[in-house]
């Protein structure tokens, strides 16, 4: 499955670089963008671009279906959401398990992990050495292998670990005929595998720079987190024509208001505490699958009643243009 090589620092994203994301909170500085905010900008828009090289240039699913209503999409975003734990420790795991990551790498990736879910945040030096530990391991090799181990630690790891409802959640949206996509930090070549094994539309994620199908070492912009995140979901908005205030938008942690601000239907999915009461005071709905008592209470997200209905009239006039031919 190769991924289109991208160029560093190629000006992916620059005329966004003052935009204003629609929703509750505005992200404009008045002082101008920052170093941050221009490397979230090309890290969504190279973001957007691979995910849709991906999508293009990789086998379909056995049974494809076809988006039905085409200005309504849903974005999940993946670890704690669609998966339990962080995906990145899974895959670290299973290179570990082959001798491409030391024990030590894997035990630093795992330390960091809990910091974060402790505390919900990310210190700029624990994103930056992860960054570079990454960026040191694929450094050299193939995009092909990277896809490749993908695939293999996937059946290995991952695949139990996907959350049942929210795994139902993203049916209920395909069944609606309209496109799911996996938002997250992780590799888009790892996160695009999570994606067609789910039966999902795609994956945005992390974009590596590669030449010629080989990973030079350097990111694109940086890694898909927090605005970053809002910005790759614009910027793939833009270019599938999607409506975001027909959008739905699903994850569990506060770094992720963003992207949850930007469409018109946000669901906290087993929220952490700062998410959690700020889905209360906004009237979010909450979905928390880690006990099933606080799940039932819950109904079916209105964006999925919206979209079933877009959905079906779509159906509806394709089936009476298939009869007048």
């Amino acid at each position: 499955m190769p991924a289109r090589s991208l160029p560093n620092g190629s000006g992916f994203g620059s005329g966004l670089a003052g935009m204003i994301l629609p929703g509750r909170r505005q992200f404009r500085n008045p002082l101008g963008p920052s170093e941050a905010e221009v490397r979230a900008n090309v890290a969504g828009e190279a973001s957007a671009d691979a995910a849709l090289a991906l999508h293009e240039a990789g086998p379909e699913t056995e049974e494809p279906q076809v988006p039905l209503d085409l200005t309504a999409a849903a974005f999940f975003d993946v670890d704690n959401t669609m998966v339990q734990g962080a995906s990145i420790i899974h895959f670290a795991r299973g290179l570990a398990a082959r001798k491409y990551l030391k024990s030590a790498d894997l035990l630093d990736f795992a330390w960091k992990q809990i910091k974060f879910r402790v505390t919900g945040k990310e210190s700029s030096v624990d994103v930056a050495s992860g960054r570079e530990k990454a960026l040191s391991f694929v450094a050299g090799r193939s995009t092909a292998e990277l896809a490749r181990l993908g695939e293999e630690i996937y059946d290995e790891v991952i695949a139990d670990k996907i959350w049942a409802g929210t795994r139902a959640l993203a049916q209920m949206h395909l069944d609606a005929g309209q496109q799911v996509w996996l938002v997250t930090a992780t590799p888009v070549e790892l996160a695009q595998v999570i994606a067609k094994r789910l039966g999902l539309t795609g994956a945005l994620g992390t974009v590596a720079e590669s030449e010629d199908g080989v990973f030079t070492g350097r990111l694109v912009g940086d890694i898909l987190h927090g605005l970053g995140k809002a910005h790759a979901v614009r910027a793939l908005a833009v270019r599938e024509g999607l409506n975001l205030k027909r959008c739905t938008a699903y994850s569990d942690s506060h770094n992720d208001v963003p992207m949850l601000s930007l469409v018109g239907t946000a669901v906290a999915i087993n929220p952490d505490t700062d998410l959690r009461e700020l889905a209360k005071n906004r009237g979010w709905e909450i979905r928390d699958f880690r006990t099933g008592r606080k799940a039932a209470k819950i109904g079916v997200p209105t964006a999925l009643l919206l979209g079933a209905a877009g959905g079906a009239l779509a159906a509806a006039v394709a089936r009476r243009r298939e009869h007048a031919v």
